[in-house]
């Protein structure tokens, strides 16, 4: 019987109410302004709840909504039919979204938001793998395509599988815990989430006082992986500054510190308040192009009153910028660089 602890009943019920709940609504749209006819684009539908919120702010807007899980997409088909023609729902990555704009024949947006990681229903759905609050497939794909979480975790080599989980999952464990995932598959297969929270739980020990499972670091970081979520962030904030208009805002919310990392550095490049070396004077900082401009600042936070209602906004942060009439600069290489798993770092070393 799997040792996997399940959430106490009050939180059951706590996210099963918040499932539907959009984080930092308020403060999204108050970001984003969308009070005028225009194209928005919801790059992370999920269930819907930041396209409602658009439909319901801009009543002459339209909308185009991006999820790369086909189940999600099926879902969202009564909230097109609600629309009366002003809701596109379409399957594909955010990261490409100028690209899918282009199929849909937009070539610029007014607002784009950005919902970054897993999604409550995908959470929830034990089939899926995401969660060892119930066991089910170590999968964790969203779109249910490519390698699942169970081939990562019994084909990856233990150095690369620890470096994965360190800095995907910030998991101060990965070496003991990548150790002890190739002990137990030279046995026999990990393919199921319970197999792996229960291995994980045996190597990390929970902080006292926590709520948080031992594993839920580990979880994190193959989860990134599979869907190689950093990669596609970097991508979509590079396609939202290809399309917004000048004046188009974009909202970006994150839930991990490497994404809220990538964000930061993104606005910080873009607003031009980091510098960039000259390529035509070597170590000569020069401004950076700017193709933004900031809307918050700093990271708005979810209140207390939020957090009470729906736990999974604990770590949630809100950035957002407004697009100049600047021509979008070369990517950001800072950025990509984050996104990436650095080659052999820390290799050999105790964690």
């Amino acid at each position: 019987m799997s040792r996997t602890p399940r959430p106490p009943r009050n939180e059951q019920a706590r996210n099963e109410q918040a499932r539907h709940i959009p984080v930092l609504l308020a403060e999204v749209l108050s970001a984003l302004a969308p009070d005028r006819a225009g194209l928005a684009v919801d790059g992370t539908f999920g269930a819907g709840g930041y396209t409602r919120a658009l439909l319901d702010a801009a009543p002459e807007a339209q909308v185009i909504a991006i999820d790369r899980d086909p189940t999600a997409i099926r879902a969202g088909a009564d909230l097109v039919a609600a629309a009366n023609g002003r809701l596109r729902l379409i399957q594909g990555r955010f990261g490409d979204l100028d690209t899918l704009l282009a199929e849909q024949g937009e070539a610029q947006a007014d607002w784009v938001v950005l919902d970054i990681g897993v999604s409550s229903m995908q959470l929830d759905e034990a089939h899926r793998g995401f969660s060892f609050r119930q066991d089910g497939p170590l999968d964790m794909r969203m779109g249910g395509e490519g390698p699942t979480a169970a081939d990562l975790v019994n084909e990856t080599e233990e150095g690369m599988l620890a470096d994965i989980l360190y800095h995907f999952g910030e998991e101060r464990r990965s070496r003991a815990v990548a150790r002890a995932i190739v002990e137990a598959r030279r046995r026999a297969p990990i393919e199921t989430t319970a197999q792996l929270a229960d291995l994980v739980a045996g190597v990390v020990r929970p902080e006292p006082g926590s709520p948080i499972h031992p594993a839920t670091r580990s979880f994190q970081g193959l989860r990134i992986a599979v869907n190689d979520e950093l990669g596609e962030l970097v991508r979509g904030l590079h396609a939202a500054e290809r399309v917004l208009r000048p004046g188009g805002r974009l909202a970006v919310v994150t839930f991990h510190s490497l994404e809220d990392r990538i964000v930061k550095q993104f606005f910080s490049a873009r607003s031009g308040r980091a510098a960039q070396a000259s390529r035509h004077v070597p170590g000569v900082e020069q401004p950076a192009p700017k193709s933004f401009k900031p809307v918050t600042k700093g990271p708005v936070l979810p209140s207390e009153a939020e957090t009470e209602i729906n736990p999974r906004a604990r770590s949630a942060k809100l950035r957002a910028g407004e697009r100049t009439d600047g021509p979008p600069p070369p990517p950001l290489t800072a950025i990509e660089t984050l996104a990436s798993l650095p080659a052999a770092q820390g290799r050999g070393t105790r964690r």
